[in-house]
């Protein structure tokens, strides 16, 4: 990977802006996109308290916060994007929103750019049939995880005809900002989401059968399985809206077992969305 490469991401929202500042905090000069500039910038801005959380835990250093964030350039306009070397999309997760941005994307970037997908669920090969075939073999899947400041994996995924090369790029750019990546078969959920939502699943299905509290399945999860996070609190961190359109397309893949439970729903159309609208499974607006 050459040391002058240039990134452009798609999408300002929590992973979109926090996958932008992990390229940024190693020194890469980073276009952050979305549908408007003021959207755009909001995402920037609120990387100024990602950046602070992150020095809190050792993993930045809080002198490097304006040589940092002076590396985002906010935009709007995809034509900012034509001479990057590689490009995350990170907008919402629905094949349709994800063809469009892809197929505008191709017509402005360079042949030689490798675009990189984010989705947490849909299969790499599907979504590489919405650039031209020129493009396919630099098409790849790259799963970061939220708080993708925190979290260090990346699941690597390569679609049917995407080039080794291009596999050996993003392992390499991922190593190059301090992650661990995996590499992965294209199969919908790929690794960690399928064992996630799993887990999600079961831990709905008990709190619907009464069998315990919403807080006292996530102190159970954390005391006994040592997790960081129980179950019920992470949802609320990635947004119910989210977990449930990925549990339906696992369900749509892997049927019974993926079933998104009643109570989910309820959620998600009561707007309970978790963190972000003030309330999930769990209370947050005091």
């Amino acid at each position: 990977m050459a040391e002058d490469l240039k990134v452009g991401i798609l999408g300002a929202g929590m992973m979109g802006a926090e996958i932008a500042l992990c390229f940024a905090a190693r020194g890469y000069p980073v276009i952050m996109n979305d549908i408007s500039l003021e959207l755009a910038q909001r995402g920037k801005e609120r990387l100024q308290v990602v950046f602070d959380k992150a020095v809190r835990k050792g993993i930045f250093q809080q002198e490097e916060k304006e040589s940092t964030l002076a590396q985002i350039t906010p935009t709007d306009h995809y034509a900012m994007l034509g001479d990057v070397d590689l490009v995350i999309e990170a907008v919402v997760e629905d094949f349709d929103t994800k063809k469009k941005t892809f197929h505008e994307l191709d017509n402005v970037c360079n042949p030689g750019c490798v675009f990189a997908t984010n989705t947490s669920s849909i299969p790499i090969t599907r979504l590489a049939t919405c650039v031209a075939s020129e493009r396919k073999a630099k098409f790849i899947g790259a799963h970061f995880f939220s708080p993708a400041s925190v979290m260090q994996l990346v699941e690597v995924i390569p679609g049917l005809e995407t080039g080794e090369e291009t596999v050996t790029f993003m392992m390499d750019c991922c190593q190059r900002i301090g992650k661990t990546p995996i590499r992965v078969k294209d199969v919908t959920g790929f690794v960690v989401n399928r064992i996630l939502n799993a887990m999600w699943v079961e831990a709905a299905r008990l709190l619907d059968e009464g069998v315990a509290s919403a807080k006292d399945i996530d102190t159970g999860c954390r005391l006994g399985l040592g997790h960081p996070i129980g179950p019920f609190a992470l949802m609320d961190l990635t947004s119910n809206d989210l977990n449930l359109k990925v549990q339906e397309i696992l369900f749509e893949s892997y049927g019974e077992r993926f079933r998104p439970m009643p109570i989910l729903k309820q959620k998600v159309f009561a707007n309970h969305l978790g963190r972000k609208t003030g309330r999930g499974w769990f209370d947050y607006k005091g």
